[in-house]
């Protein structure tokens, strides 16, 4: 995919970077670059991508737009960006980071320029991916190059990730600012992107789509191989694997695979443990691809459950059923949780449905806005969040099942078109 952010298309935009200017001492290999065909407003500009020959909105500059505004509201001369899936989504720049002590890059948005700062392993990376970016590489940490910025950018007062940016990191950005305004405030926010993010356009809203439908093919295949004497170890292996072969990116989180007893935990880790006759096996899994996540449950059924089993199974399909029929924008989150809830509370299983009822999904598989008792949202048009009811039973097992749905101003889609559940 070739991009075009200068408004000029594919063939007048140069990759090729130049030096600007020097942003640390003589010789230490920081500095910044900007793509050569950065125009005006880049970043803001109408941008196109161009792929497979069709030209497509590039929805970056609108993103950065935007922030600008919640930055304005905030009283902040920039943002500082540490998170992997907020740094991607308002620059375009796809590379992960592997570990929490580990980073690819920041991204700095003033209300007039937007830097992104990473060093040299992912230098030709950034250049690519993020041309209406001036590039800051730096050497040992961002703290060096940080003083020039904040210099050029007027930066006095930057709000930063709290939830994310890590106390080593948050030194190196305070002693910057203090260098260059003795009186600087870094102050903390909680999801300022992540507002952003919440709601998803029309292009995202797709690749979810394709994510799922990867997902359920690869949960529809292996179906039948839940069955005795396999073990949920090589049911979680066989799900990565086919996701991989049929073009995802991986899967979006480690694959939940809880048979029998193991049920009971919502969280369970796959195990040696073979499945045994007569019990349920519980899968939660998902793909990732293109960089958006999906995420679905089932619980597979015995041919002959125990009656208990089968109880709650259908206590708690109902209350998916139920919950989902309440979703549409305006309803506040926890009156969509609530009738979930108050429907496995009624059949004597409440407190054994102690989860939300789900959460938002997109670049990452958990994200605003959460679905539990607490902390309300307003729905809005074009969010996607899960449906996820359970009950465990200790000792005995347990049911959860989860789809995907995108709110709409009537009620929600619901996005599944994998069917799976249990009809007996």
């Amino acid at each position: 995919m070739l991009r075009a952010r200068c408004g000029s298309g594919p063939a007048e935009c140069r990759e090729t970077a130049k030096p600007q200017s020097r942003t640390s001492g003589e010789g230490s290999g920081d500095e910044t670059r900007e793509c050569a065909c950065r125009g005006e407003d880049t970043a803001g500009a109408a941008v196109y991508d161009y792929m497979e020959g069709e030209m497509v909105r590039n929805p970056f500059g609108d993103r950065l737009s935007r922030l600008r505004g919640l930055m304005e509201e905030q009283e902040l001369d920039a943002f500082f960006v540490s998170v992997p899936e907020n740094r991607y989504y308002v620059s375009g720049y796809e590379a992960e980071d592997h570990h929490s002590t580990e980073t690819s890059g920041y991204v700095l948005v003033t209300a007039s320029d937007q830097y992104l700062l990473t060093d040299f392993r992912y230098e030709e990376e950034a250049k690519r991916e993020s041309p209406g970016f001036r590039l800051v590489i730096y050497s040992q940490g961002p703290g060096a190059v940080l003083r020039d910025v904040f210099t050029e950018a007027g930066c006095r007062r930057i709000g930063f990730e709290g939830h994310h940016l890590v106390f080593k990191t948050f030194r190196e950005v305070e002693e910057a600012l203090k260098a260059v305004s003795p009186s600087g405030v870094l102050e903390p926010f909680e999801n300022l992107v992540e507002q952003l993010r919440v709601v998803k356009d029309a292009f995202e809203v797709e690749r979810i789509r394709t994510s799922l439908a990867l997902a359920e093919r690869v949960l529809e295949d292996i179906w039948e191989t839940i069955r005795p004497g396999v073990k949920e170890k090589e049911i979680a292996w066989e799900i990565e694997r086919l996701i991989r072969e049929r073009g995802g990116d991986g899967i979006s989180f480690p694959s939940i695979v809880a048979a029998g007893a193991n049920g009971a935990l919502p969280h369970a880790v796959p195990t040696d443990r073979e499945i045994e006759g007569g019990e349920a096996v519980t899968v939660d899994m998902g793909a990732k691809l293109d960089r958006y996540c999906s995420d679905i449950t089932r619980t597979k059924m015995p041919d002959n459950p125990h009656p208990r089993l089968l109880e709650i199974y259908r206590i708690v399909r109902e209350a998916q059923l139920a919950a989902q029929d309440a979703v549409r924008a305006g309803m506040n989150s926890m009156a969509v949780d609530a009738v979930a809830r108050d429907l496995i509370s009624g059949a004597g299983y409440g407190d054994r449905f102690g989860h939300g009822l789900g959460h938002g999904v997109g670049l990452a598989v958990h994200e605003p806005p959460g679905l539990r008792k607490s902390n309300g949202t307003v729905l809005k048009e074009n969010m996607i969040v899960t449906i996820e009811p359970g009950v465990y039973l200790p000792e005995f097992g347990g049911v959860r099942l989860e789809n995907m749905v995108r709110v709409t101003g009537s009620g929600c889609e619901v996005l599944n078109t994998a069917d799976l559940f249990y009809k007996r």
